[in-house]
């Protein structure tokens, strides 16, 4: 995915109004930490036609998104998973 297009720095400034700045994992918890990523629930290398849609954007911090990922296999971990679930049901039975 390129990062670097204006279509996503806008739907990226969309995403992180929308979640007030604020890291959405965090806040599960009670923190409140500041989100600088818009993370891809379902990644868009496998799931390319969700990449721009909001409901699979969820805006966290870098330690939050670090742990959504093993970064040597990329696969989704336990915490990533959690996201996975519980948003991939929404955009699966959808007519996206």
């Amino acid at each position: 995915m390129n990062y670097k297009v204006k279509k996503w720095k806008r739907k990226r400034r969309v995403i992180l109004k929308r979640d007030e700045y604020l890291c959405r994992h965090c806040k599960r918890y009670g923190k409140t930490t500041a989100a600088t990523i818009v993370h891809h629930v379902m990644p868009a290398e496998d799931y390319p036609k969700y990449k721009y849609v909001n409901v699979n954007l969820l805006s966290v911090c870098t330690k939050c998104h670090n742990s959504f990922h093993d970064r040597i296999t990329n696969k989704l971990t336990e915490k990533g998973m959690f996201w996975f679930n519980k948003v991939s049901p929404h955009l699966l039975s959808s007519k996206k």
